[in-house]
């Protein structure tokens, strides 16, 4: 098995690694997509738009969950396989960037693969809004290898064109919805309907030959709508809609609340993770109640509560009545990366540092961002960390361990101070200052989501999950671009799930 990044630098991808094939595997022209364009901005705007004037996405997945209803898929949104007992599955999020970030993940995604009876993507299956265009270049294309079937939860990015591409695409190629009438002026639904963006016309020759690329039988599947229930050998995986803003509505909640009935252990994936970023985000019911009350219930047995929407993993290990649930961040497939080193020293449901897990390491995430805003700001030789510096920096803010040892001379000075004060790094909770919760909070909303046209290493990462009716053997394999991980992708994390 080759190193991780728990192991050794070049275990991470830093130092002069050969770069990894994928490129061959990418178009010969590939649009790059920045998040700090206007343009990208004002075409994802339906997010903000919900918060001012209401958010309209629970009606709308009502009347798609009736559509496919009446189409004839399950009335109980249930998809029952044929797995034996034993058997494997992957779940990778955030995937559709369609660029380096993205099909960096590829190689060793098929490699880790191998064997496995289907694949989940966890949120955010194309950005920047969703498109049908875009499926082409950004699912069809870099999933194409993969040989069993893909199922499907959206996140909010799916969402900005109203779901219709992800319905075509994952649900039996449902046809548009009939539009609603139109609002009474001036009210806050005509604003939305107003400032609302709208679904682009869709080439569909482009689609069409996108189709081919996954043509084969064992590749097919269809799921009943946008939340689901898989029922593969001893276990029920459920997927959720959190739609535009993290939350779902009341119909969907009573769904999640029969489905997680029984002593059949249970996996939740979700477009928004339950504990991300040393938080609790229990994710609202509409109507009372939250969907970590139905996870924690010791009546429902879920096990594991897998999230994407930020993109890199974390694992909390919460005690819950004397038995453990593995929540779990994954949402690092193919998107700019999400800092680490900006989370605060991990003590939080009884879950210490000790036992949380994060890819990448804190301390090479901040050596990441230094290089790039010192490319970005021309400040490289001040911005610039080195590995060993971000490691040695982050162990002394937060007072912890770290993840990989920085060296005997690695001294830490004001200027990584500073540097790792500037890149929001975290601190511990006793320490933290009413200045560096701003300066953390400014970080992770503004200067993160940057350009995701990075070189290696990128940091993506994925999940494998091999199932048995004892336990379920969870690892995170990492994909940093470098030939070395595509040839023998390294495992992050690994921990084995009790089912009984």
């Amino acid at each position: 098995m080759s190193d991780s990044s728990r192991d050794t630098a070049e275990g991470a991808g830093w130092g002069t690694a050969e770069r990894g094939a994928y490129k061959q595997l990418m178009p010969d022209h590939v649009e790059k997509l920045s998040w700090l364009s206007p343009k990208t901005l004002w075409a994802a705007r339906n997010g903000v738009v919900a918060s001012w004037f209401g958010d309209p996405t629970g009606r709308t997945r009502s009347r798609w969950a009736a559509q496919r209803t009446a189409a004839g898929a399950a009335a109980d949104k249930v998809v029952r396989r044929n797995d034996p007992d034993r058997f494997s599955f992957m779940v990778i999020g955030d995937t559709g960037e369609g660029d380096d970030s993205q099909y960096a993940v590829v190689p060793g995604f098929l490699k880790a693969s191998q064997d496995t009876s289907f694949a989940v993507i966890a949120s955010d299956v194309i950005y920047p809004v969703g498109a049908t265009d875009d499926y082409g270049t950004k699912f069809f294309r870099p999933y194409q290898d993969y040989p069993a079937p893909i199922y499907a939860i959206p996140g909010n990015h799916d969402w900005y064109e109203d779901l219709g591409a992800f319905m075509r695409v994952f649900c039996d190629d449902a046809p548009p919805l009939a539009p609603e009438p139109a609002p009474r002026p001036l009210t806050r639904a005509w604003w939305r309907a107003l400032l609302w963006h709208r679904p682009r016309p869709t080439d569909e020759q482009r689609l069409t030959e996108a189709r081919k690329l996954r043509s084969a039988p064992a590749q097919q599947t269809a799921q009943p709508g946008p939340y689901w229930a898989i029922d593969a050998g001893p276990v029920r995986i459920i997927g959720i809609d959190t739609g535009l803003l993290g939350t779902i509505d009341a119909e969907q909640g009573a769904w999640l609340r029969e489905v997680s009935q029984g002593p059949r252990p249970k996996i939740l994936v979700t477009g928004s993770p339950l504990y991300v970023d040393g938080e609790q985000h229990p994710c609202a019911i509409e109507g009372g109640g939250t969907v970590d009350d139905i996870v924690r219930d010791p009546a429902h047995h879920y096990v594991a509560a897998i999230g994407g929407d930020i993109h890199n993993y974390q694992r909390y290990p919460v005690d819950v009545d004397g038995r453990t649930i593995q929540y779990v961040v994954s949402g690092g497939g193919g998107a700019f990366m999400h800092a680490t080193h900006t989370i605060p020293r991990v003590q939080i449901a009884d879950v210490t540092e000790d036992d949380f897990r994060c890819y990448p390491l804190r301390g090479d995430s901040l050596a990441f961002y230094s290089r790039l805003y010192g490319r970005r700001l021309r400040l490289r030789r001040f911005f610039t960390l080195t590995e060993a510096e971000a490691a040695a920096v982050i162990a002394e803010r937060l007072g912890i361990r770290p993840g990989r040892a920085p060296g005997p001379d690695t001294r830490v000075t004001r200027r990584t101070r500073l540097v790792a004060s500037l890149l929001g790094a975290g601190g511990r909770p006793d320490r933290t200052s009413r200045f560096r919760l701003p300066v953390r909070k400014i970080y992770t909303q503004l200067f993160s989501p940057g350009s995701a046209t990075y070189s290696p290493p990128f940091f993506k990462c994925f999940l494998r999950l091999d199932v048995t009716p004892q336990a379920v053997r969870l690892r995170c394999f990492a994909a940093t671009g470098n030939r070395a991980q595509e040839l023998d992708p390294p495992v992050e994390d690994e921990i084995t799930i009790p089912l009984v």
